[in-house]
């Protein structure tokens, strides 16, 4: 799983950051995603191989309340992230030509807050409001949710506001409303069309969109696959707060383990949905290229007329007899 996620968010960074049409702002946030998942498996796939080795925790506690600071923080720039992602298909499906379009300024100031804001609420344990401890059957760390003192549990109650419920209906709100608008547009391109006596009014600007809602729908994907991995390790810390009894070793280490996987879910998902990067990763790593689809064909064709396309001269005209 580790390898599965390291190779396959190295490969959508690399893939992205060297092919020109992808570089984009939007594309930005992307690859930011994908660092992220990146940088989390690097720092916590290494130390819980060691410790499944020995079957309990033999890092020592300061290294237990590093990884569980990291794994804490890059789950926490992961939603937000697709926060932004989601933001910015509102920005182009729903806003359109009024809205502010996203520039590498304003990527890497979401970046940035991402970040601090991450480091802001997984600091907090190190100076006493919670804790990091091992948890489940002590080859992985996280927050201590078995305590008994209200205030380590008030952490958890705010950090699940902040970190989970406030992401979560900012995303809900903004599909809504890109949902609504991509019905709108799709009712009145059907009425148009019925009007003018043609099937089908797939004009440029009409495929662009087609291209917008796309990626919506692969953003989407994402932030499902990210509430469906963590939603359970986020019962589990509240089941142990409140009926710690039910919260088992086995029970709470899968729900970590669970969580953790989300770092493989980005990488497929691109790889399938996403018809730009799968014509790009047809182009630079063959061996890795999904089946694509007739857009990607279109794509990989377009590359490869440009790059062979050679100016014929004109044939003389025919004289009459």
């Amino acid at each position: 799983l580790g390898i599965f996620s390291l190779s396959g968010n190295f490969v959508v960074v690399w893939v992205f950051m060297n092919t020109k049409s992808l570089r984009s702002p939007a594309n930005t946030l992307v690859v930011s995603l994908a660092l992220n998942d990146f940088i989390m498996m690097l720092v916590m796939f290494p130390p819980l191989v060691i410790n499944c080795y020995w079957g309990t925790w033999v890092l020592g506690a300061r290294f237990c309340e590093i990884y569980a600071f990291w794994g804490n923080m890059c789950g926490c720039v992961s939603i937000y992230t697709m926060v932004w992602i989601t933001l910015d298909r509102y920005n182009v499906i729903v806003k359109g030509m009024n809205g502010t379009p996203l520039t590498a300024k304003g990527v890497l100031l979401r970046n940035l807050f991402s970040w601090l804001f991450s480091i802001i609420w997984c600091i907090f344990p190190f100076f006493g409001w919670n804790r990091y401890v091992p948890e489940g059957n002590m080859t992985a760390c996280g927050t201590d949710y078995l305590t008994d003192d209200q205030f380590s549990k008030s952490y958890l109650y705010v950090y699940t506001v902040w970190v989970f419920m406030i992401p979560f209906c900012i995303i809900a709100f903004s599909y809504y409303f890109i949902v609504q608008a991509v019905v709108a547009h799709e009712r009145g391109m059907r009425e148009q069309a019925k009007k003018m006596g043609v099937k089908s009014l797939r004009s440029e600007e009409a495929k662009q969109t087609s291209n917008e809602c796309r990626l919506a729908k692969i953003a989407l994907m994402n932030v499902c696959l990210w509430f469906m991995a963590w939603s359970p390790y986020l019962v589990i810390n509240w089941a142990g707060m409140f009926s710690p009894s039910i919260v088992t070793p086995i029970f709470s280490i899968w729900g970590s383990v669970f969580a953790k996987a989300n770092c493989v879910y980005n990488p497929l998902v691109y790889a399938i949905s996403h018809p730009k990067y799968r014509a790009a990763l047809y182009v630079k790593l063959p061996f890795l290229a999904c089946n694509g689809d007739s857009d990607d064909k279109d794509n990989t064709s377009k590359v490869s007329t440009t790059t062979t396309e050679v100016p014929q001269k004109e044939a003389p005209p025919q004289q009459s007899a």
